[in-house]
């Protein structure tokens, strides 16, 4: 029997949260998502048309061509469909070097009144370790089957540990508490995207061949920290021997040998595909764009508690998926962008 994989850092979705007393609150707000769709409030097109002009500061073109897809190795989630190991092809592609910082959004919801769903919400799920007592009259419960997330009312990208917090100190972070949704308008907005998950894995693979990281195979190099995840014992003690008890800055540690900062660990990254455990196996080749349709996402990249005790998904071919309106304090994500022929 194939071992179902266990999530230490990918926090559980917003609806297996919801509490029953909020249960009518979560529909409205669901709906009033909907409608905003419907009748342009925050549509593409309108927040598109807010955009900066310079859409490509920051980002990195990457030649395209064929790589090395996926994972079947003893480290990997066959659970996850990790594999088959297949050839994959892309065309050239922009993809930022690192995830959508604290700034870079305040930037974008100043400039369009945006409010990421965790606003209208009212709540999303933060780690234990940053749950102090003040935070008791806002605390929903803890998740069945992964304690150490709470859902915190009035936790958002702004305040990412409920009320009292700030980002004041951590402006060149990455921003968390956005959902899939969130990104995407995000990416409309700056004259991005999301990256496919092909686009995502070529990338943070930086030019090697099948490594299991983006800088080779070895975790720690000579005893070098190269990332942002757990270390100790998940999830009672963290050493933060890498020098990070939660986020890190987006620019941290060594890039990969594309230029690409924290593609392993540090947070989640959302990229645009619908997740499927088979779609390796029955996807094309060639600039595939994930299944048409799906219940939940693709996220890649791991994050700041990510322990090979549970998880191990800071390895580049590793997946993850959530659902479209899920938010936590370790979810952000980086653009990418098609080259103008």
């Amino acid at each position: 029997m194939t071992e179902q994989p266990r999530s230490c850092c990918g926090s559980t979705s917003r609806a297996a949260m919801t509490p029953s007393a909020h249960a009518e609150e979560t529909a409205n707000v669901s709906s009033t998502v909907e409608a905003e769709a419907g009748s342009g409030a925050q549509t593409s097109e309108n927040l598109h048309a807010a955009g900066p002009d310079k859409a490509r500061e920051g980002m990195i073109l990457l030649p395209g061509g064929a790589f090395w897809m996926g994972n079947t190795g003893k480290d990997g989630f066959p659970a996850d469909g990790e594999g088959p190991v297949r050839e994959v092809s892309l065309d050239p592609f922009y993809i930022d070097a690192c995830t959508v910082t604290n700034r870079q959004f305040a930037e974008f919801a100043e400039a369009t009144g945006y409010r990421t769903e965790a606003e209208k919400f009212g709540w999303s799920y933060v780690f234990e370790m940053f749950v102090t007592p003040r935070l008791a009259p806002h605390l929903m419960g803890r998740v069945q089957g992964t304690p150490w997330w709470f859902a915190v009312k009035g936790a958002y990208w702004f305040q990412p540990e409920g009320p009292g917090s700030a980002i004041s100190d951590r402006m060149d972070h990455p921003v968390i508490h956005v959902t899939w949704n969130d990104a995407a308008a995000y990416s409309s907005w700056a004259g991005k995207r999301l990256p496919t998950e092909a686009e995502w894995e070529y990338a943070a693979r930086g030019g090697l061949d099948r490594n299991t990281y983006p800088w080779g195979n070895e975790l720690t190099p000579d005893g070098k920290h190269m990332c942002n995840i757990w270390q100790g014992t998940f999830p009672e003690k963290n050493t933060v021997r890498d020098g990070y008890v939660g986020t890190a800055p987006a620019k941290s540690f060594e890039p990969n040998g594309y230029g690409l900062y924290n593609v392993s660990g540090n947070v989640w990254e959302w990229v645009s595909d619908w997740f499927s455990p088979s779609y390796y196996k029955e996807g094309p080749a060639d600039n595939p764009q994930g299944p048409a349709k799906g219940d939940r996402r693709s996220m890649r990249g791991g994050s700041y508690l990510c322990h090979k005790s549970y998880c191990n998904r800071y390895r580049v071919a590793a997946r993850n998926a959530n659902t479209p309106d899920s938010s936590s304090g370790n979810i952000g994500f980086r653009c990418a962008a098609d080259v103008k022929r």
